[in-house]
């Protein structure tokens, strides 16, 4: 056979398969269509409330002996049970008739029934053998039929499982009742096994009746023979059923023997007994979880449950809308009568106030971005409130904002206007008074009010009320006039009537008071706005060029690029023009009256705006440019030659970052001159690098004044070559200087011992000689101070900065030289000649005071001369004060202990050594005490008595010429004899017998001191000291513990100088 017959003959197959298919659907819809109109006939339209309809499936013999002529009509009905034949479980599922059930009714069958005679295992004498019990396979195939059944229906039904027991006979002459049992959801086989046991008693009890009414009549009892006797009979096999991870809804169990006599002649009717009664009569009886029910997730319950929650949450919602909505209403109206209550203090009447503004903010707000949820449910009142406390907040913000605001300005104008024209006070009030007539207007002209401004200007204006605490005031205020500030716009019937001449003169005297237009910053603001954008900021390397300034100089800053040349003839001025232009409004409007012209006036006209944005351009032009070269700070170089390398770039015409910048200058400083452009100028300047060594390097072409004039003069005098005179200054001389002292220093770094030869060159201007490299600093720092203030930050880091550091780096191992030659020619001897004596240590050897006096003496001592001889350069003396050269030392960092000493050193030879050799006069004048009788006082040899007689000066003279010096100190007192206090020999016997005394200033005196010993037994001997040259002896107590420093020069930070400084202070006191 060919392929194309075979395909012909298979598809000839298919075609009779399906008609034959669509016939046995349309047999059994036609079937389903008898069966509800037989059902409708008997019991009405709603008979499938009436009515039970049960699905019998089994083998064909079992369910005829149950049920006869149901495998063959299809359907049977009696007294409103309708069975159907569900067809046997060993052959496949009639699709067709369990499909066309569906249309049966909504829920097609109330319950399956599997009949089935596999669990007769009834033991009595005369009975055939049973049958073994279905195995677990079978069981498990007999499930899956049922499954599937159900699965075609498209719904899960209870299974009831009818034990037919044919071998018991049938039941003709016997009383059939109900006999099974019901089981639970979820039941499992132990369930079932009680369920069995428990229903043995009742089938004995009844099985024992009728038994003795006729012996045949044992069913029952053999029935409940079997259950006890072998209940697994019937829980093994169903147990399959019961599985936990497949089972089926298992809704009970029933037993019966054959029907007999159900046979009716009517057709599709049979004979229902007592036995169908253990199947419940409705679903309703059944558990939930066995009740039928359409596979996957319950839609009408989840629905159902869904709208009843719903309706639940519905009427909550709408009980706290209600409720919310309600409150609402009672607080706005508790607040509003409050605040429009005039017999209320005017503090509550803010409060309320306030309270009622929040509520119409917070209504605002949800009528614009949607009102909260516990508010709405159809009950929502916003609008309509909203709507309502209009009115009300109308009748209590305007006498108490409006008016009082208005009553008060008003004052304050008029008060204004008053002013006799000669007053001073006009043109302190005039800011003050320009703004409360801007606060009036917007009170009087909706369209003009800015709530912000208004609030904060009005409560600077009016910082106290009447009636209401400060602080009180001060934290509503705010909110209360803001709020009203912004209503006033939507609602203009909130006006204030103006008053027409109050505001004419305020106007009047504002207009010549201020003279200038309020509206002239943000027209700059909005010019300057217009061209940040369209330039690139400068930087340093855009002014450098090629150049590589990095190696000279560094900074941080930048310049906007809107404060530049190019930006200026290019954008800014075209801008300012535009700007003129465009905003012509001669006045803002507080200080004009829209409804009458304005004369035209000079200060007004454009003219004078463009001036004006002129020359604020200009000013910020100059102060970016201050601020950047300001910032600039020079590179700090190491070593020598890294300083003569700078100065070597720095000088280099050709090369050098600095001339670049100074042409950069040049160029930006003519900004808004009238001339050349500045192409042509930077052409220019370029051609004047690249020409002949006859012309400038730097471009010093004349042009006419401009507007940076002011700013930039004196950086573009120092390119002007015009300028001559031996005070004049110029970049091209400066930079001739710095060659010079390059040269120099490249000697120096050149030379056989270039340390020697940097110390020589520190050691001539140490000794107050100048140098080249002194003079072009000093030169520099003329330029710097010639600059000005404003550009001192430049000046510093351009023209001094170079050569202090070089002069520091020559310094530097000089100081270090200096420092050697003091501590080899002063200190070193100092500290052999005097160390452990007294009074530079606490000691019983004394100094000499001979030898002292060749270090101190002021004119030829040791101290003064290394001085005068190696330091007269950069120190020089002031009175009896060694003072720093305030030029020629800079770089240098004198050690403050040092300065200190020779200070302290210096006022002591001035007292003590004024004759180079130690010696001083002075006066002392006994006193009295409480319990002294005399007093007796001796200094070399001097002895001054007091016997508490008028006290008179005796004059001594120390050190005094005897061969016993030394200081003595004795009194009596009333109580005992002569006592002794100190007897003290040498030359310094004084000076330690001074040490022990406490010392204080004499009222009244500068010369004079008092002096007081505490004695042993606790008296005082108290003694006037007068001087004839400071302090006199007490001057030497200096030298107490004193140290001459080792050093003249300091390495240390500022900071640490100054420290050092307070501790060698301490030390030397």
């Amino acid at each position: 056979m060919s392929f194309i017959q075979q395909l012909r003959e298979l598809s000839g197959k298919n075609l009779r398969q399906e008609k034959a298919s669509r016939a046995d659907q349309e047999k059994y819809d036609e079937t389903v269509k008898i069966i509800r109109l037989a059902m409708r006939n008997l019991y009405g339209r709603r008979w499938g409330s009436k009515t039970r309809i049960l699905l019998i499936t089994g083998t064909t013999a079992e369910v005829e002996q149950l049920t006869p002529g149901l495998t063959d009509k299809l359907w049977q009905e009696d007294r409103g049970t309708l069975l159907l034949w569900g067809g046997d479980l060993n052959t496949p599922a009639d699709s067709a008739w369990l499909t066309a059930l569906r249309k049966l009714r909504r829920r097609p069958v109330d319950g399956l029934v599997w009949v089935t005679s596999a669990f007769d295992q009834l033991s009595a004498p005369g009975l055939e053998q049973a049958l073994p019990v279905p195995s677990e396979s079978a069981m498990d195939s007999l499930s899956h039929a049922i499954s599937n059944r159900m699965k075609k229906l498209g719904w899960t039904l209870p299974l009831y499982v009818w034990s037919l027991h044919p071998r018991a006979g049938k039941t003709e002459g016997r009383i059939v009742q109900a006999t099974g049992c019901l089981l639970p959801a979820g039941c499992r086989t132990e369930g079932l096994a009680e369920q069995l046991a428990a229903l043995t008693p009742q089938l004995t009890s009844q099985g024992l009746q009728q038994t003795c009414g006729e012996a045949k009549h044992n069913f029952l009892l053999t029935l409940a023979d079997q259950l006890i006797r072998e209940p697994q009979s019937m829980t093994a096999p169903l147990s399959v059923m019961l599985n936990p991870y497949r089972p089926l809804p298992l809704a009970g169990v029933v037993f019966s023997q054959p029907s007999a006599c159900a046979e009716r002649t009517v057709p599709h009717h049979w004979g229902m007994d007592k036995r169908w009664d253990v199947l419940p009569e409705s679903v309703r009886l059944l558990p939930a979880a066995l009740r039928p029910h359409k596979p996957g997730v319950p839609w009408r319950k989840v629905l159902a449950s869904v709208v009843a929650l719903m309706m639940v949450g519905q009427a909550a919602w709408m009980g706290i809308a209600y409720v919310a909505n309600r409150s609402q209403i009672n607080d706005a109206n508790a607040q509003a009568a409050l605040a429009a209550r005039q017999n209320q203090p005017l503090e509550q009447r803010l409060h309320a106030l306030s309270e009622l503004q929040k509520t119409l903010a917070r209504l605002q707000y949800r009528s614009e971005h949607g009102v909260p949820w516990y508010e709405q449910a159809g009950l929502s009142q916003n609008t309509a409130l909203l709507a309502a406390l209009w009115p009300r907040y109308q009748d209590s913000a305007l006498p108490l904002l409006r008016d009082a605001a208005a009553d008060h300005l008003q004052t304050q104008l008029n008060a204004f206007n008053a002013l006799p024209p000669d007053s001073p006070l006009r043109e302190q009030m005039a800011k003050n008074a320009y703004d409360q007539l801007k606060l009036w207007l917007m009170l009087a002209r909706p369209e003009h009010m800015n709530a912000a401004w208004f609030s904060a200007a009005l409560l600077r204006d009016w910082p106290k009320r009447d009636g209401v605490k400060d602080g009180v005031w001060q934290g509503m205020a705010p909110s209360l006039l803001s709020f009203y500030g912004a209503q006033l716009v939507t609602h203009p019937q909130w006006k204030l009537a103006d008053d027409e001449n109050m505001v004419s003169q305020a106007r009047s005297l504002l207009v010549r008071l201020m003279g200038v237009r309020n509206s002239e910053s943000t027209l700059y603001q909005k010019m300057l706005s217009r061209v940040a954008h369209l330039y690139v900021d400068m930087r340093l390397e855009d002014m450098t060029g090629d150049t590589d300034a990095s190696r000279l100089f560094t900074t941080a800053e930048i310049v906007p690029g809107m404060f530049t040349r190019q930006a200026w003839e290019q954008a800014v001025q075209p801008a300012i023009e535009d700007v003129v232009k465009a905003r012509r409004d001669e006045l803002d409007w507080v200080l004009t009256d829209s409804r009458r012209p304005v004369s035209k006036q000079d200060d007004i006209s454009p003219e004078a705006l463009q001036n004006r944005l002129t020359e604020r351009y200009f000013a910020d032009f100059g102060g970016a440019w201050l601020e950047f070269l300001n910032s600039l700070r020079w590179n700090q170089a190491d070593t020598l030659s890294d300083s003569i390398d700078q100065l070597t770039l720095m000088a280099d015409v050709r090369q050098s970052p600095l001339v670049a910048l100074m042409n950069t200058l040049n160029v930006q400083g003519r900004t808004g001159q009238t001339g050349e452009a500045i192409s042509d100028s930077l052409v220019k300047s370029a051609k004047n690098l690249l020409s002949s060594d006859n012309k400038d390097a730097i471009d010093q072409s004349a042009g006419a004044h401009g507007p940076l004039d002011a700013t930039f003069g004196p950086v573009l005098a120092l390119m002007d070559k015009s300028r001559t005179g031996t005070d004049a200054q110029s970049l091209q001389s400066y930079l001739t200087r710095v060659t010079q002292v390059r040269l120099r220093l490249q000697q120096v770094t050149n030379a056989a011992d270039p340390q020697a030869m940097t110390q020589t060159i520190a050691q001539t201007v140490f000794q107050g000689k100048a140098v080249d490299l002194t003079e072009t600093r000093d030169y520099g720092s003329l330029i710097a101070a010639g600059l000005g203030q404003e550009w001192s930050g430049f000046g510093r880091a351009v023209f001094v900065t170079p050569m202090e550091q070089a002069w520091q780096q020559v310094l530097t191992p000089a100081a270090e030289s200096l420092n050697s030659q003091w501590q080899q020619a002063v200190v070193s001897e100092w500290n052999s000649a005097f160390g452990g004596r007294y009074p530079f240590n606490e000691s019983s050897s004394d100094v000499s005071l001979p030898l002292l006096a060749k270090y101190l003496n002021a004119d030829s001592g040791r101290i003064a001369q290394f001085l005068q001889t190696r330091l007269k350069g950069v120190l020089h003396k002031e009175g009896n004060h060694w003072v720093p050269d305030s030029i020629n030392s800079q770089g240098l960092a004198f050690n403050p202990a040092f300065l200190n000493a020779i200070n302290t050193l210096s006022h002591i030879s001035d007292v003590a050594f004024t004759e180079g050799n130690a010696g001083m006069n002075f006066e002392l004048r006994p006193g009295t005490a409480d319990g002294v009788m005399q007093t007796d006082m001796i200094i070399d040899s001097q002895k001054l008595t007091y016997v508490n007689q008028l006290p008179t000066w005796k004059r001594f003279t120390w050190p005094a010429d005897t061969e016993a010096p030394g200081a003595n100190l004795s009194w009596i007192s009333t109580q005992a004899g002569t006592r002794q206090y100190a007897d003290i020999p040498g030359a310094w016997g004084w000076i330690r017998l001074l040490d022990s005394a406490a010392v204080s200033a004499y009222p009244g005196v500068d010369s004079s001191y008092s002096l007081s010993w505490k004695a042993p037994d606790g008296r005082t001997l108290n003694y006037t000291l007068r001087t004839e040259a400071g302090e006199g002896p007490l001057a030497l107590l200096k030298l107490r513990n004193f140290r001459l420093p080792e050093t003249i020069f300091s390495s240390m930070a500022p900071s640490d100088q100054t420290a050092s400084a307070g501790n060698d202070d301490g030390e030397d006191d």
